[in-house]
């Protein structure tokens, strides 16, 4: 792996960023500007985290800040349901963030117990 952008999780992160951003500005959350200020935060610090995490080239860093992105991706997740029952977004659009929200969180999870189990430490200590 020679940089964050060639991470799938990263990716992914990206894509959820992208839709959520693009799912609020076309509903009609636009008249709940801190909810959907909210929302496109908690969106964008997941794949934010992991770039930060990454680039600060140790597994702990990593973990920690794939700790927090873990925890952004569940409160986007919420803040999904939120979104369904305020009816800013439809069910498919639900289904389609939730879906990729729990992709997501499973993947970090995997990341996670994969640097837990590894004996690398990072670049930095090379």
């Amino acid at each position: 792996m020679g940089c964050f952008e060639d991470l799938a999780i990263w990716s992914d992160a990206r894509r959820l960023s992208f839709i959520v951003f693009r799912t609020m500005h076309s509903s009609t959350s636009n008249v709940d500007f801190r909810f959907r200020s909210q929302i496109l935060s908690s969106a964008g610090s997941v794949m934010d985290n992991i770039a930060e995490g990454y680039e600060r080239n140790g597994n702990q860093e990593l973990l920690q800040f794939l700790s927090i992105a873990k925890g952004s991706c569940g409160e986007t997740r919420s803040q999904i349901y939120r979104a369904f029952d305020f009816g800013y977004i439809n069910e498919d659009q639900m289904k389609t963030l939730l879906d990729l929200t729990r992709k997501i969180s499973s993947q970090i999870s995997s990341l996670q117990t994969y640097l837990r189990k590894s004996d690398l430490k990072g670049a930095k200590y090379k």
